[in-house]
């Protein structure tokens, strides 16, 4: 899968060094996925939730923070769209964002 918008991981780990080994991690395994489905995604990544409208939720480090992404297979692209704390998260609507 091609990641868009990597550069928010690593802006948001440059500011949060605690989660950089979690999300370098993630980045690694995504690029060398080839997901067709969710199913795909869940045999990848236990802990990912589907939220409606193409958006999947990420726990990172052991939910220490969530990762929102859009997820495409036919391009098969990731579109990073909202990483932070659980608490942060918990004010967002996931499935809009």
């Amino acid at each position: 899968m091609r990641i868009i918008a990597e550069r928010t991981i690593r802006e948001y780990y440059e500011k949060n060094p605690q989660a950089k080994t979690a999300l370098e991690d993630w980045v690694t395994i995504v690029k060398k996925s080839q997901w067709r489905s969710f199913s795909d995604i869940k045999a990848t990544f236990n802990s990912v939730d589907y939220v409606g409208n193409q958006h999947y939720v990420f726990n990172i480090k052991g939910n220490d923070y969530r990762m929102v992404v859009v997820i495409k297979f036919t391009p098969k692209f990731v579109l990073i769209r909202f990483i932070g704390t659980h608490k942060e998260y918990d004010r967002i609507d996931c499935s809009t964002i």
